[in-house]
C-alpha cells in the first residue's frame, strides 16, 4: 500500500459540548489524545487542522504538528481540503480524516481505511462500519446507520433506523430472522484521495445532506462512490455529549463507565 497522511480537523466551537476539543482526559486535552492515538498508525504524517489558536497551542505543547486553516469552514471536509492544499499533497495522495472527538479510535482502523481506498483506485472515498449492538442504537438519531450494495459501496447513510422492516421488527443481532450484518453502524472515519477533496467544494448543494446533517450524502447525491468495509477492530463511540465525555474519562482513567 502506498503511504498515506492523517489530518484531524478540529474547531473550538461545538453546539452540544462547548470546547470539547480541549476537554480534559486524564490530564491531557482530548485533541492531544486523538493526535497521540493517530500517531500509532502507519501514516507518513499526522497534523491537526484548525483555525483555533488555543487548539494549536495545546497540540504544539504536546509536540504535535498543526496546519492552520481559515475560519469560514462549515464542515470538516472543507477544512481538510484546505489543509491538504496547504501541505501540498498530490492529487493521488491518500488522506485519512480522523475526527477530533475519537480519542479511543484503534490505529489499526486508520491503517485499514487507507488500505481500502488504495485497493480501489477508481474510488475517491472509503469508510468503515460495524454491526449495531442494540435496538437502542438502531433507533438513536445520534448513531448513523449505513446500507451498502453487493460490491460494498454505500447506498445510503441515515440517522433514521435503516434498513426498516415492514413488520416493525428489529435489525440483525436483535432479530434472528435478519441476515448478519444487515444493520450497520457507520464509523465516522474516512479516507480521501486528495483530488476528490479538491473537488469537494464544487459539488452541488445537497438536500439530503441538509436534511440528515450528514455531509457524506453530498457525495452520494452527486453520484460519487464510497467504498465501505467492516472495521477490523471494535470502535468505541466518540464524544458528542456530556455523558460521552464522562464515559471517555472513565476509559482513560482505567475504570468502567458508570
Amino acid at each position: 500500500m502506498k503511504g498515506f497522511h492523517v489530518l484531524i480537523p478540529a474547531r473550538l466551537e461545538s453546539s452540544r459540548l462547548p470546547e470539547k476539543a480541549l476537554a480534559d482526559l486524564a490530564g491531557r486535552p482530548m485533541i492531544v489524545r486523538v493526535y497521540e492515538r493517530a500517531c500509532q498508525c502507519d501514516a507518513l504524517s499526522v497534523h491537526v487542522a484548525t483555525d483555533s489558536k488555543r487548539i494549536a497551542e495545546a497540540v504544539r505543547a504536546a509536540g504535535g504538528r498543526v496546519i492552520l486553516t481559515g475560519s469560514a469552514h462549515v464542515s470538516g471536509t472543507s477544512r481538510l481540503a484546505e489543509a491538504a492544499a496547504r501541505l501540498e499533497f498530490s492529487d493521488d495522495d491518500v488522506v485519512v480524516n480522523v475526527q477530533g472527538d475519537e480519542p479511543a479510535l484503534p490505529p489499526a482502523c486508520i491503517d485499514q481505511v487507507a488500505a481500502l481506498l488504495s485497493a480501489n483506485p477508481g474510488t475517491g472515498i472509503a469508510t468503515l462500519w460495524t454491526t449495531l449492538e442494540s435496538r437502542e442504537q438502531w433507533l438513536d438519531p445520534n448513531v448513523v446507520k449505513l446500507v451498502t450494495d453487493h460490491s460494498n459501496h454505500a447506498l445510503y447513510f441515515s440517522r433514521a433506523p435503516i434498513p426498516a422492516r415492514r413488520d416493525g421488527g428489529s435489525p440483525s443481532g436483535l432479530d434472528r430472522d435478519w441476515p448478519s450484518g444487515l444493520a450497520r453502524r457507520h464509523i465516522g472515519l474516512y479516507a480521501y484521495r486528495v483530488g476528490a477533496l479538491a473537488n469537494w467544494s464544487a459539488l452541488p448543494s445537497s438536500a439530503l445532506e441538509a436534511s440528515e446533517a450528514l455531509e457524506q450524502l453530498r457525495a452520494l447525491e452527486a453520484g460519487w462512490r464510497i467504498v465501505c468495509a467492516r472495521a477490523v477492530e471494535t470502535v468505541p463511540p466518540g464524544v458528542d455529549t456530556a455523558d460521552d465525555l464522562l464515559a471517555m474519562r472513565h476509559r482513560f482513567a482505567g475504570c468502567a463507565p458508570v
